[in-house]
């Protein structure tokens, strides 16, 4: 994933801006991005806090972890499997 150069909470006091009731328009020509990202990140990030979004991304990172590691396993489970019909041996 490409590493953003606007914070967390750049990004959701962005969001909240638009929230308020201020244009698109204005707030993306402010925060620097087109208005198409400032859309993303409002279906992304609205209605979160900082704290909401450290957590997403903490939970994000584990899962990524953890279906790396799982598929690391069915592989290693499929090498056994081979090794055992080589052999001749029963599951």
């Amino acid at each position: 994933m490409k590493k953003s150069k606007h914070t967390e909470a750049q990004m959701i006091a962005a969001v909240k801006q638009v929230e308020a009731g201020r244009s698109v328009k204005e707030v993306a020509r402010e925060t620097g991005v087109t208005e198409q990202t400032l859309y993303a990140w409002k279906s992304k990030l609205g209605g979160m806090d900082i704290s909401d979004v450290r957590r997403l991304r903490e939970l994000e990172d584990e899962n990524r972890r953890l279906k790396t590691m799982v598929a690391d396993l069915s592989l290693d489970r499929e090498a056994l499997k081979g090794v055992i019909r080589k052999n001749g041996w029963s599951l």
